[in-house]
């Protein structure tokens, strides 16, 4: 009887295992809304009661153990591997991040800002292929993420290359000229809320922080998606757009990457 229980218990467990590691998985990447709710909330919420952690944390554990001091491309390579095997992250991703170092050697941008710090994973990205004396601002509203994104840095030794700054975007956006002493940005990058897209679009127009040919690269535009913004870009005559289709960072859901260039 003991022996039986117990074989029932270890099959179950196996089981649970195997959906919880390979099976669902597999089902839910390729589909949006399975795949955020699975990954983003579900598995998320998990690994936090279990580790005690948090998801930030894990991440820069996975830097710490597998990515050498100094090498941002080892850090970008550690991060990936992390998200890609162990635990599924909204960072753009390797296969995104592709498009994003395209961009970015293409612009060679003297003066950089990012909406949306998260762990710190694009902004490594960007900064490691600016050119000297660059300016590369990056901003996140979560405190904590801010805590982990600042380590990931030292990690990849580019602290000096990169200004974090805490807070709203809305409310940091206008004090760029005066605190910042950026007159205007050639490349933003926006990876924050999407419902922020637009409004932070307009607030940059209103503040004159953009000039003519000027890039907006905005990541996420299909999954969960910025449609007002897409809508915006591509039928304003003051953007030229061009869509970048991909991959939801990690999975087979379709998602991609919109290039606007300002006109001024």
């Amino acid at each position: 009887m003991w022996l039986t229980l117990l074989y029932s218990i270890t099959g179950g467990a196996a089981l649970l295992y195997a959906l919880y590691r390979w099976l669902i998985p597999a089902v839910v990447q390729y589909h949006a809304g399975l795949a955020l709710i699975w990954h983003d909330v579900i598995v998320e919420r998990i690994l936090d009661t279990v580790t005690q952690s948090t998801r930030p944390q894990r991440i820069l554990g996975a830097v710490q153990r597998n990515a050498t001091r100094g090498d941002p491309r080892s850090v970008v390579r550690a991060i990936d591997q992390y998200c890609r095997n162990q635990e599924w992250a909204m960072n753009v991703g390797d296969e995104k991040g592709c498009i994003l170092d395209s961009v970015v050697s293409e612009v060679n941008p003297a003066t950089v800002l990012e909406l949306g710090t998260y762990c710190g994973y694009s902004t490594v990205r960007i900064a490691s292929l600016l050119p000297p004396h660059a300016k590369l601002i990056t901003l996140e509203f979560n405190p904590e993420f801010a805590v982990i994104a600042r380590q990931v840095f030292a990690w990849a030794g580019l602290e000096d290359k990169i200004q974090l700054v805490e807070g709203a975007s809305g409310d940091l956006i206008p004090k760029m000229k005066e605190q910042f002493g950026v007159e205007t940005f050639d490349l933003v990058f926006l990876d924050h809320w999407k419902d922020r897209y637009l409004p932070d679009t307009k607030l940059m127009e209103e503040c004159g922080l953009l000039r003519k040919g000027s890039v907006l690269l905005a990541d996420n535009v299909i999954c969960p998606g910025a449609p007002e913004y897409l809508e915006f870009v591509r039928s304003s005559p003051r953007y030229e757009s061009q869509y970048f289709k991909s991959h939801l960072e990690y999975t087979k859901v379709e998602d991609g990457l919109e290039k606007s260039v300002f006109l001024g």
